[in-house]
């Protein structure tokens, strides 16, 4: 089993930034993929972004690239998100997960272990 603790949610003004961070426990995680949705109200969760097991390959949603930007440090089972320029519509509760494949997936059901969540709040 694979626990995820995600950390770094919060309020932010339109423009601002957030630093998101996932720690993985139970067992290590670094020859998996690992990958960030976000969920709004009313909607179904999207991806937002993944990167494989060594950080060499990393996959964006079209409506995040050039801001945001995930990483991974493997001797500490962590991956991170930067969210930088955020707009009112990446208000959502961004959850990380980690892949049964190698590969940066983008598809919610190649993800065998999810985390609670952390609202992510951007105010216009």
């Amino acid at each position: 089993q694979v626990q995820l603790d995600e950390s770094g949610g919060g309020l932010v003004q339109t423009g601002g930034s957030l630093r998101l961070s996932c720690a993985a426990s139970g067992r290590t995680v670094s020859m998996y993929a690992m990958g960030w949705f976000r969920q709004a109200p009313g909607k179904e969760r999207e991806f937002v972004a993944a990167i494989n097991w060594s950080g060499a390959t990393r996959n964006y949603a079209d409506s995040v690239k050039g801001r945001f930007t995930i990483s991974r440090d493997n001797a500490r089972n962590t991956v991170l998100l930067q969210m930088n320029s955020l707009k009112p519509a990446d208000t959502a509760v961004y959850s990380c997960a980690v892949s049964r494949l190698a590969i940066p997936a983008m598809i919610r059901s190649h993800y065998d272990y999810w985390g609670q969540g952390t609202q992510v709040t951007v105010s216009s």
